[in-house]
């Protein structure tokens, strides 16, 4: 198990990816072209992809897609969840009435005036 994954260098992390998915593809008893032609890619990309470099993100997502891996992108698409105390304020602003300005023709009406 990684104990921290920011001890890792960038070029390492690719290596390690790459490595992965080239796991999970022969686990799925699949061949590079069946990848690169389920996942619309070519052929030489996915064989870089799986030496770990990691070029094209969109790349990275079609292949993930296609072998069922997709959802380690979860926490990074997922809306945060606002915590009691945010709802409280988000709805409070909302049920605020809201001052309007007057509008540039706007006068005050004369008043009558009284007889003393």
């Amino acid at each position: 198990m990684l104990d921290n994954i920011y001890m890792l260098t960038d070029t390492e992390l690719c290596r390690r990816i790459g490595a992965k998915i080239k796991s999970v593809r022969l686990k799925q008893n699949m061949s590079q072209a069946e990848l690169a032609d389920k996942s619309d890619i070519s052929i030489s990309t996915i064989k870089r992809m799986e030496d770990g470099e990691l070029k094209n993100f969109e790349s990275l997502i079609r292949a993930l897609r296609t072998l069922g891996k997709l959802d380690i992108f979860v926490p990074l698409v997922e809306e945060e969840q606002l915590s009691p105390n945010e709802y409280y304020e988000l709805v409070s602003k909302a049920s605020k009435p809201k001052r309007k300005r007057a509008s540039k023709g706007y006068t005050k009406a004369k008043q009558e005036e009284s007889e003393w």
